[in-house]
């Protein structure tokens, strides 16, 4: 299949070229504004779907909007008639169609244009009128409110909100690249409003002052560890956004490792839905523990070095050890009521992974010392 992708160094574009890119008998060609309107004349002589993504959103030039948004349609269109071929046109649109501004108002005359070809010559159209997108290679202080919070926040700039109330109407980037996929390989959207317009879902709804807190909330997790909720698509998909605008000088962070004689201990995340992940270091011959908990679990994973663990249920004098080690990787559960210890059996250093059910609190920390 021959495939043209219009726009293809913006934002929408860049992603479905990537994905187009994993394909197999997929021929791609791309034009951009360093192409010239021959190059589309040429484009066009083998094409079987067009992908049509150009455009202009924001323009100090009222004229630029019917250029860019409806000229070049009305180019494409002729240029079809003319070799008498019929693609297969995925349009981009926008909600802003709606609208009586020079930006809907030229996306709703290419809407238009594209409908009568499609009348004309029974071709498949298909329209999406897409509300803000945000995801990963997004162009921030342009058009998207996410991009600009995201860009800004994770650069320690200062973000503006006029209305926290105000609320936002989002697809997630992969959610239309795999709509658009879909409709290329099967041509079936997932959800139609009428002959020539479809939707992308799912749509997510949320305030400004949501999604800025939400971003702040993940710019704090590299100091309180706590991460949030993330079955929630949404706020998945904006942590995957955020991280993408992170410099890429500033993917790591340090831990706060609590060292003392035995070795060393540093909390890695922690959550009210999935609990507590943390690492230690234990010196040769350390044991810790020698405690249990009324209702917490634990499980402990010996990535480097040699262990026994040692476990007695508090009811009972019987004793059960488990020796294990780095080399072949197991996982040990540790019940509650049962007081446990661990021990490092080399003369290295020990690292342990564990998780918790919940995350420690030192106000209620569930730990009472019993010697296994």
């Amino acid at each position: 299949m021959n495939v043209l992708v219009t726009g293809a160094d913006g934002f929408i574009g860049k992603n479905l070229l990537e994905a187009l890119k994993r394909l197999d008998n997929i021929t791609v060609q791309t034009f951009t504004r360093k192409n010239s309107l021959k190059d589309l004349d040429t484009f066009l002589d083998s094409v079987d779907l067009i992908y049509h993504l150009a455009g202009v959103n924001r323009s100090k030039d009222k004229d630029e909007f019917n250029k860019d948004n409806v000229a070049l349609i009305e180019n494409m269109i002729r240029m079809l008639r003319r070799k008498k071929r019929k693609p297969t046109i995925i349009f981009s649109s926008s909600t802003q169609a709606k609208n009586d501004t020079p930006y809907g108002r030229s996306k709703r005359k290419a809407e238009i244009e594209l409908i009568q070809y499609a009348k004309e010559l029974d071709i498949q159209l298909y329209i999406y009128r897409l509300p803000n997108v945000f995801g990963k290679w997004c162009r921030p202080n342009y058009n998207s409110v996410v991009a600009t919070f995201c860009y800004n926040i994770s650069h320690d700039l200062e973000i503006t909100i006029n209305n926290p109330a105000v609320e936002l109407d989002l697809v997630y980037i992969h959610d239309v690249i795999d709509e658009f996929i879909q409709v290329m390989k099967d041509k079936q959207p997932k959800q139609k409003q009428t002959t020539y317009f479809f939707e992308v879902s799912p749509v997510h709804k949320l305030t400004l002052q949501r999604l800025a807190d939400t971003l702040y909330q993940f710019k704090n997790m590299r100091e309180n560890l706590w991460v949030p909720d993330f079955s929630d698509p949404l706020t998945e998909a904006l942590y995957s956004t955020y991280l993408s605008y992170l410099d890429e000088h500033d993917l790591s962070y340090k831990l706060d490792m609590k060292v003392d004689h035995r070795g060393s201990l540093a909390e890695l995340f922690k959550s009210s839905y999935f609990g507590q992940i943390f690492v230690s270091k234990s010196k040769q011959g350390v044991v810790r523990g020698n405690h249990y908990h009324d209702h917490k679990v634990e499980k402990f994973c010996v990535i480097n070095g040699q262990a026994e663990v040692k476990l007695r249920s508090v009811l009972s004098r019987h004793v059960v050890s488990y020796v294990v080690s780095g080399n072949k990787l197991e996982i040990i559960d540790i019940p509650p009521g049962y007081t446990h210890s661990l021990e490092n059996l080399t003369d290295q250093e020990l690292t342990v992974l564990f998780w918790a059910n919940e995350a420690f609190d030192p106000k209620n920390p569930d730990t009472y010392n019993n010697e296994v």
